[in-house]
């Protein structure tokens, strides 16, 4: 009688034992430690922008562009006056690594020219957003502000033709208007439009620099003063955003700096700036 209550204990011992280990799984469950609500529930974040860092901006631009910019740079007979000058001015700011920006303000016989160079480099504090989501959602506001006109579309019936009212009296009028002189610093007399530029030269999204990119360009002042021209060039690059500001005034009443000439060279500023961040 002992034995076999022994006997039949062993045997609902092993049965129990074999039932635990397989009951666990028997639907399908896991059997390690993980825990069972976090089955597929989690959320994949959304990737980092490409740059972690931003370059130091008084530094960012050549000494051979500057010169370019900054006509008046290398008029000063100083040395400690144009090393200044190369410097530049670093603006304010109190992380370095978000925000950079230099300033150069250069007089020279003919104009007084400042440049402002910055960069911003955006970061997304939503996990589902990305850095370059967020950083393109920020240019886009930017362009939106700067209001550029409506891109001009080319074609037999927006090609405009001769006035019929035209006078040679008029076509001698253009044309001296359009041989006006221009002073060394490549400014000349106004003979477009005041309004603004020709229409090759009007404010535009540029489609050769970075992600995407725009040029602003206005001009100021009235006849009767020195015309100031602001050159504004935006790109963005992943999730860094970088605007060039170029201005001119010249030292001349009634004349207007050169539109194509401060746009050639705020583009070339913005390729070499683009080219250093790698976009």
């Amino acid at each position: 009688m002992q034995r076999k209550a022994y006997v039949s204990g062993v045997a609902a011992l092993l049965a129990a034992l074999l039932a635990g280990c397989t009951g666990s799984s028997a639907d399908g469950g896991s059997t390690d430690d993980s825990n069972p609500g976090d089955s597929g529930t989690t959320q994949a974040t959304a990737e980092p922008g490409r740059y972690r860092t931003l370059p130091e901006a008084c530094g960012a631009v050549s000494q051979d562009t500057l010169d370019l910019l900054l006509p008046g740079i290398r008029e000063m007979a100083d040395e400690a006056q144009q090393e200044k000058a190369y410097e530049g001015s670093a603006t304010l700011t109190y992380d370095t690594d978000r925000k950079v920006g230099c300033r150069w303000k250069v007089e020279s016989s003919d104009a007084t020219d400042h440049l402002f160079v910055n960069f911003d480099r955006v970061v997304s504090y939503d996990n589902a957003v990305s850095d370059d989501s967020e950083a393109e959602q920020v240019f886009a506001t930017k362009q939106a502000a700067a209001n550029l006109p409506a891109p001009a579309t080319s074609g037999p019936d927006t090609e405009e033709s001769p006035s019929p009212s035209a006078t040679p009296s008029d076509s001698a009028s253009a044309s001296v208007s359009a041989s006006a002189s221009t002073s060394p610093s490549g400014s000349s007399s106004e003979s477009a439009s005041p309004s603004g530029p020709p229409a090759d030269l009007q404010p535009r999204t540029l489609d050769d620099l970075g992600d995407e990119a725009f040029l602003n360009d206005v001009l100021g002042g009235a006849g009767s003063t020195a015309r100031q021209r602001t050159v504004t060039v935006a790109f963005r690059t992943s999730n860094v955003i970088v605007t060039i500001q170029y201005e001119e005034q010249p030292t001349t009443i009634g004349v207007v700096p050169d539109s194509k000439e401060m746009q050639d060279r705020a583009r070339k500023l913005a390729a070499e700036l683009a080219g250093s961040l790698g976009g």
